[in-house]
């Protein structure tokens, strides 16, 4: 009988655990979660963990060369966020999705950013945060003390003001 209640049980964690659903826009995380820890490695080489940025606001913008949206994000980012935001204690990061160096250097410069883009060549950072295959279009606002506080998908000008202007709120908190 203790088997059969143990294989039960078992069965019933594996189905639930199976069909666990991403949430809104296929994020696996959600405002008010912890962000995943994880190694981040820049187009520069410096390398560093995202736990050694507590401390300060970070935005992760996950991005491609090959994804137009982005391309049409990052001068936003750079202009809106990143300049007024990097004298305040705010660091913003591209993750770029699976390319190679050569190809993410280009495309910083091709964009004409000067935040720094950092290397996810087989997706493992994305999938921390969002469904592996789901759209690479995507911003993880994260706090001082290592809480997501915003999420975006795509580029869309209300959303994109709603969570430059939570950024700069978490910028003056202390």
């Amino acid at each position: 009988m203790k088997l059969a209640h143990s294989f039960t049980f078992f069965f019933l964690f594996a189905f639930i655990f199976a069909n666990a659903q991403p949430y809104e826009h296929q994020y696996l995380v959600k405002v008010g979660d912890m962000a995943p820890d994880f190694q981040i490695k820049e187009t520069s080489g410096k390398l560093y963990k995202l736990s050694d940025l507590r401390g300060s606001v970070v935005m992760l913008q996950f991005t491609a060369s090959w994804c137009p949206v982005c391309a049409r994000e990052m001068p936003h980012i750079e202009k809106r966020v990143w300049l007024p935001g990097k004298e305040k204690g705010l660091k913003v990061i591209g993750v770029d999705l699976d390319e190679p160096l050569e190809k993410v250097v280009a495309f910083a410069k091709l964009t004409n950013i000067t935040y720094p883009l950092a290397l996810d060549p087989r997706g493992d950072i994305f999938n921390l945060f969002a469904q592996k295959g789901a759209g690479v279009t995507r911003n993880v606002i994260i706090d001082r003390t290592g809480r997501i506080i915003f999420l975006t998908r795509l580029f869309k000008e209300e959303e994109f003001e709603a969570m430059r202007l939570e950024i700069f709120k978490a910028l003056e908190e202390k």
